[in-house]
This record gives structure tokens, C-alpha cells and sequence, in this order.
């Protein structure tokens, strides 16, 4: 779609070689022309008027007006009385897109992971939190300020992750970054400055990420199994790490809990070792038929960095997340926040901050647990129907869940099938350390998946998972 401008003309990027030997209305000519063609300057978009370009280049107006002319007689541009020269229809054909309108998937339903409900983004909520958050901003709030974000949304961050998530939290102590991924790049390269050597990690989790970030801060990355009690802390032990990256409260992508024997293990371990647990709490506000779990941190607020993100909440485009950081590391985490991009966006921050003092954060939370716990009853309903041998785990919180095929069950295969059937489909391999697909497992997600959806992605595919 072409930019429509308003205003003044808009501006043209375009240079001349005097010293070149080739004429100036020629250069001008072949620069708009392969502008034109390369895509730079697309149909219906507008071109400088004669007399801002002459200007721009130090060129006559009539210079201009030739070169303009001469190109609509190719059929590159177009002018109207009294409207501005445009590019003409036709005169550049895009690349035929294979994304369907609108950025959609094409399929029938994709139970793609660890999105959330895209289209229950509060938006007149967060409009509205922009523009208070605009209305009361201090000047000097413009400027570069503290590398640990908005004091404002510390303190509201602390006040609500002591309410919600039993945590020791301290708004001090609180750094805002650009989402979990960007907390744990800050962690890990803390660590490493700290003389910690290798990081542990859940397996199956995210080994992918894991390993990429710890490589770019020059640790090495182990996996330790996870059963149904969470991370075996005996195995953690036997490594050399001093540092592990968990997701206690709902483990990814298993769904089961870190038990209370388990945590009291695991703080034993990172105070033994002189170690620390890097918490990704990263759907804890979503829960259906359990008792809510406290954070990991608030029992060991010395050695958690606790990471909490608005990408499952609210959306993952907002980019804002917090970390929860322990005395000695508070001061280095911040100033590789620093270095890093001096802050956060801070009206962003202050508007997160004003959608959770309202109110309006925590009604938006209570109506999308009843849109999940709804689409989690659909997608049982669903499998029970279509595929009613499968085992399903992992449905006690958050938008996931995990299908047990059966035995022998060819876990790429069944993807592939549900590929050609237009229903995507993800195999728990991609989760694993070793890659393997067996045992064979599906993640299915179900956060950004209607309910119809849902109900006629199963029966699509039931008779595949029940082979």
C-alpha cells in the first residue's frame, strides 16, 4: 500500500553527479525511473512538487518538470489538475505475496504455542492508559532518566507482584526490560561477569533460545530432565552449573508444577553453590482447576532473578517486562541495561502502570481466563469426541496443552498429515535437547484459536491422533 502523505510534499532521497559527464535531467530521469521499478516508490504514491525537488537539488524547476514529463509520457507517472504527480498503475508490478490477507495462517486451525488471544487485546483500555499516562507526564519525564525504568511502574510492578505472586518485591530492585528475552540476555551476561561458567535448563523447555542466549554471553548451556515433579535437582547437582533457567509455576512445555520438596532442594542448591535461579514466570496468570503458586522468588529473593513479561497477559508486540533482581546483582544488571539501550520506553511504561492502578489490567485478566478455560473445554471436548484414546496433561493453567500419542506413533508424520488436512499442528521434539520425536507428543496450543476453530481443527484430525 502506498504511503499517503499529507502536508508538505514529501520528501525524495535522490543525488547528483555534476562531474559525471552525464546531464543532470538524464541522472534525474533514470534515479526516479529505477525508484519506480526497484519499489522504492510505489503505485499512488505521491512525488515531491517540482519546485521542492529543484530546490532540494539546486536544479531549475523547468529541469524538474522536463524529467517529470518525460516520465509520464513512459507511463511511470501520473498528474492531475491540481493534484500532486503520483506513480501510475502499472508502472511497478510487487512480488506475488503467499500470505494470505490479512497475515493469516490459511489453515482450518493452528494450535500454534505460546501465543496469546491477539484479538482480546484490550485496545480502548490501553488508548485510554496512553492518553492519562500523556495527560499527567512530567517534563523532565522525557528525558533519558533511570536505566531501571519508570519509578512509578516499579513501585506499581512491586506493589502487584506482592499481591499476586507472593514475591519479595522490591521497586529498587526492580530493572524493566524489553520483554523476557531481554531480561534473560541481562541476566546471563550479569552471571558471567559474576565467574559463573555454564547454565542449566529445564529439558524439555526451550532449548534452542536457551543455548543461543547463552552462548552470545559466552556460557555453556546444559539440560536437565524434567519429570512430574520438575526439574530433578539431583541431576542439577551432579553438573557444574551455578546458574539454571526454570519455569516452576507451570513448566514449559510439560505443565506440571514444581513441587514444595523440590524448591526447598533447589534454593538449598543455588545457596550451597553460590548459584542462582533465573524464574520465567511466564503464564502464571492463568490458572483453572488449582490452587495458585507462589513465585519461586519470594522464597529465595537472594538467589531468583525472577523474570514476569505483559507477552501472555496482554500482547507479546507491548515488549515490556520486569526483572525481579537479588541484592548483589541489582547494580550490574542495570548497568548493562545501560549499556544496552539506556531505558525502556518510558510513556509505554507509565501506561502499563496506570492500566494495573485502575483496575483495568486485572478485569482484562479475569475476562481472558474465562475466554482460555472456554477454549480448554472446547479443545477436551473436542479430543474426547474425535480422539478419545489420547492422554491430555498440562491443562491446570496457562493456554497449552500436551497429547500423549499412542505407542509407536509416528510424531512427524502426524504432523505432516494434519499439514495436508490445513491444521497446524507441533511435536514436542522442537522441545527436547536431543531433538527426538519420541516419545510422541503434540503441544497443542490453544490461545489464539476460536472455539469453532478448535472443535473443527480435532475433528479434522482425530482420526490421526487416535492411530
Amino acid at each position: 500500500m502506498a504511503v499517503q502523505w499529507s502536508g508538505r510534499s514529501p520528501g525524495l532521497l535522490l543525488a547528483l553527479d555534476r562531474d559525471s559527464g552525464e546531464q543532470l535531467r538524464s541522472q534525474l530521469e533514470r534515479q526516479v525511473r529505477e525508484a519506480i521499478r526497484s519499489g522504492r516508490l510505489q503505485v499512488g504514491e505521491r512525488l515531491p512538487s517540482s519546485r521542492e525537488l529543484a530546490l532540494g537539488l539546486g536544479v531549475s524547476r523547468g529541469l524538474v518538470q522536463e524529467c517529470y514529463a518525460q516520465l509520464q509520457a513512459e507511463g511511470y507517472l501520473v498528474t492531475r489538475v491540481g493534484a500532486a504527480t503520483q506513480v501510475a498503475a502499472g508502472a511497478f508490478t510487487p512480488p506475488v505475496s503467499t500470505t494470505p490477507p490479512g497475515g493469516g495462517t490459511g489453515l482450518l486451525a493452528d494450535f500454534r504455542w505460546g501465543v496469546p488471544d491477539l484479538s482480546g487485546f484490550p485496545l480502548a483500555d490501553w488508548l485510554w492508559a496512553m492518553r492519562e499516562a500523556g495527560r499527567s507526564l512530567p517534563t523532565a519525564a522525557l528525558d533519558y532518566g533511570d536505566p531501571r525504568g519508570s519509578a512509578v511502574l516499579r513501585d506499581v510492578l512491586a506493589g502487584y507482584a506482592r499481591r499476586v505472586r507472593a514475591a519479595a518485591a522490591d521497586p529498587e530492585r526492580i530493572v524493566i526490560c524489553s520483554g523476557y528475552a531481554q531480561g534473560l540476555g541481562l541476566a546471563l551476561r550479569t552471571l558471567a561477569d559474576a565467574g559463573v561458567r555454564t547454565v542449566a535448563h529445564e529439558d524439555p523447555g526451550s532449548p534452542a533460545t536457551l543455548s543461543a542466549a547463552a552462548s552470545s554471553a559466552g556460557l555453556t548451556s546444559v539440560p536437565i530432565r524434567v519429570d512430574e515433579y520438575g526439574i530433578d535437582v539431583r541431576a542439577l547437582t551432579a553438573t557444574d552449573a551455578r546458574a539454571v533457567v526454570l519455569t516452576p509455576a507451570h513448566q514449559w512445555p510439560t505443565g506440571v508444577v514444581l513441587g514444595a520438596e523440590r524448591r526447598r532442594e533447589l534454593v538449598e542448591w543455588a545457596v550451597r553453590r553460590n548459584a542462582y535461579v533465573i524464574e520465567d514466570d511466564y503464564d502464571a496468570e492463568f490458572r483453572y482447576d488449582r490452587e495458585p503458586v507462589g513465585a519461586l522468588q519470594g522464597l529465595a529473593p537472594d538467589r531468583v532473578i525472577a523474570i514476569g513479561t505483559v507477552s501472555k497477559s496482554l500482547a507479546p508486540a507491548l515488549r515490556i517486562g520486569w526483572m525481579l533482581c537479588p541484592p548483589a546483582l541489582t547494580e550490574p544488571i542495570v548497568a548493562h541495561k545501560r549499556l544496552s539501550d539506556r531505558g525502556s520506553p518510558t510513556l509505554d511504561q507509565l501506561a502499563l502502570a496506570k492500566l494495573i492502578e485502575s483496575g483495568r489490567f486485572d478485569r482484562h485478566l479475569r475476562r481472558m481466563r474465562t475466554t482460555y478455560a472456554t477454549r480448554r473445554t472446547a479443545l477436551l471436548e473436542a479430543l474426547a469426541e474425535h480422539a478419545p484414546h489420547i492422554e491430555v496433561t498440562g491443562l491446570a493453567a496457562g493456554f497449552h496443552a500436551v497429547a500423549h500419542l499412542g505407542e509407536g506413533a509416528d510424531e512427524e508424520a502426524v504432523i505432516a498429515a494434519a499439514r495436508a488436512r490445513s491444521v497446524g499442528l507441533y511435536g514436542m521434539s522442537q522441545c527436547r535437547s536431543t531433538r527426538t520425536p519420541a516419545p510422541a507428543r503434540l503441544v497443542l496450543g490453544f490461545g489464539n484459536v476460536g472455539e469453532r476453530a478448535i472443535r473443527a481443527g480435532i475433528a479434522a484430525v482425530g482420526g490421526l491422533l487416535g492411530a
